[in-house]
């Protein structure tokens, strides 16, 4: 797995690798091509073989933010949260010092969740949340989409009671 990862950083030079299983932030690296770090950083990460790990191009856009975009039965919410990192770091996660800005779904939000809706709820997933970093979806999180408080706060919506009702519609 780790010649892979190598070989991705090789071919895109500036990456992110972070953990398959992880939240918050927590081990992610910014490496690029011909990075003596990278190594260490593979070892560490993958537990020197034992564990997965992934690669992702680095979207300069990060900058703007690392939005998250919630979804419900397969529709967004028409707010997201962009994620903004805080100080030297690129990481937007606010449990590492980003700051959360809620803003309206851009176009090209809206087109992502068109694509990506109709598969999330023919499989069933009620409620979903997709990170998008420029115009990149990077993750779908079915396990921890975090999120309504800060969106809730800042526009006045009610997610919850949109999840509710959609999870009530399903037992009904």
């Amino acid at each position: 797995m780790q010649e892979h990862l190598r070989a991705f950083v090789a071919e895109h030079d500036q990456c992110v690798l972070k953990p398959i299983d992880g939240m918050a932030g927590r081990s992610i690296f910014r490496s690029h091509r011909g990075d003596q770090n990278l190594n260490v950083i593979l070892e560490t990460l993958t537990d020197n073989g034992r564990q997965f790990a992934l690669a992702q191009r680095f979207i300069p856009e990060i900058s703007a933010g690392d939005k998250r975009i919630l979804m419900i039965d397969g529709e967004p919410v028409p707010f997201c949260l962009a994620r903004i990192p805080g100080g030297d770091d690129f990481r937007g996660n606010l449990a590492r010092g980003g700051r959360g800005v809620a803003q309206p779904l851009s176009e090209r939000d809206r087109w992502i969740c068109a694509q990506v809706g109709p598969e999330l709820k023919r499989r069933g997933l009620i409620f979903v949340g997709l990170d998008v970093i420029g115009d990149w979806l990077t993750e779908i999180n079915v396990t921890s989409p975090t999120g309504i408080v800060d969106i809730d706060a800042q526009t006045g919506t009610d997610i919850g009671a949109l999840l509710f009702d959609a999870i009530e519609s399903k037992l009904t």
